[in-house]
């Protein structure tokens, strides 16, 4: 390829677009590592380090292209930031993207460079595992470097990661409902479950054992079918679970389901769940106030799978995480009261609070 050919004005203006989110969001490091032989593309962001290193989960998943995948990383490395600070935790953000190469692929080769390049780095970055990588990914990286966490080991010690992850949901509605229903328990709350996967598994499991009915919806019908024998839930489909009538809507799949097209028509008076970015826009989380409907800011509550990856780091054991997580609760009922008492959406109120931390 001709050098000059690279140097055209769409590609310049992608790289200032680039350059243009990191400065904006005040970025620390971006680090791009082209292996040849592999044909893997390593991105490692790390987005701030004022609380502690950063730590963030590694995706391995195909891309439409390699500028999704670095705004991927610098996206997600940033969300890591806030949900480390909100969960009260010595760590930073960060954030590891492998694009996955098509075809055959060597996976131990792939994931022993990534551990090369994490070592590399002296302890500012802390990988883990994330979607389309394993534990036994972690444990090909624990052999090149100690910044790792997930392994097998924390497993076999502490337990699934994804229960973690469930039992903040859990704390998260259980605040919101205590404020804005008013009610001390769960029985007969009405959960419209948006996903199918490990964490609502979990999260379903809590829920009916405290009495609690549950809708559900996934994309894959049988799933779906499965959770509903697995837990009496109502299937409804997916493209209806916004206009399901219930006390708390818990979106557990993709991001942005909250948006100006789905906020007409949520029923919930409380939506806390596990998915990553939920809401499409900061002002989504205005709108929700507006209406009063109370929304549990995504990032923390699903930092239960965060604290538990900090915890083989921190050499906590399974009593030490669970407590941790509970804090969920209460941090949320203060976020409330502070919402309540400014008249702000609790994702401005809580953004204030992590970018005085943080910044």
């Amino acid at each position: 390829m001709d050098e000059n050919s690279i140097f055209n004005d769409q590609n310049l203006n992608n790289l200032e677009f680039l350059f243009n989110y990191a400065e904006t969001f005040q970025f620390g490091q971006v680090h791009i590592d082209i292996e040849k032989n592999t044909r893997a593309i390593i991105i490692i962001a790390i987005h701030n380090t004022k609380l502690g290193p950063a730590l963030g989960g590694c995706r391995f998943i195909e891309y439409t292209s390699r500028g999704a995948a670095i705004i991927d990383a610098l996206r997600l490395a940033r969300g890591m930031s806030y949900k480390a600070a909100i969960a009260g935790l010595p760590l930073g953000g960060g954030k590891a993207v492998i694009i996955k190469p098509p075809g055959s692929i060597d996976r131990e080769a792939i994931f022993s460079r990534f551990g090369q390049l994490i070592n590399n780095l002296n302890g500012q970055y802390i990988t883990a595992k994330d979607s389309g990588s394993e534990m036994s990914d972690m444990d090909v990286i624990a052999r090149h470097t100690p910044y790792v966490t997930t392994t097998t080991s924390t497993s076999e010690s502490i337990g699934d990661p994804s229960y973690f992850t469930a039992r903040g949901v859990l704390r998260s509605i259980e605040a919101s409902v205590s404020h804005r229903l008013n009610k001390s328990s769960l029985a007969d709350i009405h959960v419209a479950i948006q996903g199918a996967g490990a964490v609502a598994k979990f999260l379903a499991k809590e829920l009916v054992a405290r009495g609690a009915r549950i809708s559900v919806c996934d994309v894959d019908s049988t799933r779906a079918s499965e959770f509903s024998k697995q837990f009496n839930a109502t299937v409804v489909d997916p493209s209806a679970i916004y206009d399901v009538d219930c006390d708390v809507f818990s979106p557990c799949a993709l991001g942005a389901t909250i948006n100006h097209a789905t906020i007409p028509r949520i029923k919930a008076k409380i939506i806390a769940g596990c998915a990553n970015n939920q809401l499409e826009r900061r002002e989504c989380g205005i709108e929700l106030h507006r209406r009063e409907i109370i929304y549990a800011p995504d990032y923390l509550a699903n930092s239960g799978g965060l604290i538990f990856a900090a915890s083989e780091y921190f050499k906590n054991n399974q009593n030490t995480v669970i407590a941790k997580v509970d804090e969920i609760h209460d941090t949320l009922l203060q976020i409330y009261q502070r919402s309540a008492e400014q008249n702000e959406a609790s994702n401005v109120i809580t953004g204030k609070l992590v970018e005085e931390m943080i910044y």
